[in-house]
């Protein structure tokens, strides 16, 4: 694999963290941070040495299932898909604003429990340096449970890891940036499964109309669209927006908006009943 010169000791560093360990276990996301820890995870141990777990929940899609299975299947590690319960714990549901802590606390120790006396007992995620930025309560519970970021220990951003995903060949080296369902869902407002569906099947219907980069955010009757500036040029098509309709209402919703803020990654807006704002 030839690099540009300044990734060449980022990818070694990241390397030298992987091969500390006799085998790795790659919590494989279907997005591109994970998918290109798993490729360079294969570099430093070889592919007999990696394996790939994708957790599978409610929260999760179709889409990313598939894009995981295709990474692993093409990089030749052994992929399997486990059902995690974070719904299943009260504070992931009451959304508090550590909803991550308590998803990626699940996710990691449903991974630990299978890798157990498996030789792949050391696991890694995609963390990278652009996620210090954030409010990311998902990196507390990776360190609680002692899981490696190679890639952020390597000083790995997102346009290396764009850069490095090319390189390595990956299908999904321009993907847009995705997150999990629930981050759809104000800070405030409960997770639950009706909401995450609602959602699930509003986005896949924007996906099938050709969007790109795009939220649905879940705001009770109220589906609240955010687009890229790219996406929101085509909104000057009436027929469009006539069907960008019929698909979010057939998901659940009452009403349809779009933000005119545009896209944002992240967005989570705390939600305060009238009756205790006193409006």
């Amino acid at each position: 694999m030839k690099l540009a010169t300044g990734l060449i000791p980022k990818v070694e560093r990241a390397i030298s963290v992987l091969r500390a360990h006799r085998g790795v276990t790659v919590a494989l996301s279907g997005g591109v941070d994970s998918a290109t820890l798993l490729a360079i995870a294969c570099q430093a141990l070889g592919s007999a040495n990696v394996r790939a777990v994708t957790g599978r929940s409610s929260s999760v899609t179709e889409r990313e299932l598939a894009d995981a299975k295709r990474v692993a299947g093409d990089l030749g590690v052994i992929h399997s898909v486990v059902d995690t319960h974070e719904i299943e714990r009260a504070d992931y549901r009451a959304n508090r604003g550590d909803r991550c802590f308590h998803c990626r606390t699940e996710l990691f120790e449903v991974l630990s429990a299978i890798s157990a006396g498996t030789g792949f007992e050391a696991i890694a995620y995609g963390a990278i340096v652009d996620d210090l930025g954030d409010d990311r309560p998902g990196m507390d519970a990776a360190r609680e449970k002692g899981i490696l970021a190679p890639l952020l220990e390597a000083g790995i951003c997102k346009t290396d890891v764009r850069t490095l995903a090319k390189q390595l060949q990956l299908h999904i080296h321009d993907k847009p940036s995705n997150a999990c369902l629930a981050s759809r869902i104000p800070t405030g407002s409960e997770v639950t499964v009706e909401r995450l569906s609602q959602i699930a099947l509003a986005e896949r219907g924007l996906g099938n109309l050709g969007f790109r980069q795009f939220r649905v955010r879940h705001h009770g009757e109220i589906a609240r669209i955010e687009l890229s500036n790219e996406d929101a040029g085509r909104l000057a098509d009436s027929a469009l927006r006539a069907e960008m309709v019929q698909v979010v209402k057939s998901a659940g919703f009452r009403f349809v908006t779009v933000d005119l803020q545009g896209y944002g990654s992240g967005r989570l807006y705390s939600i305060v009943p009238a009756r205790e704002s006193g409006q």
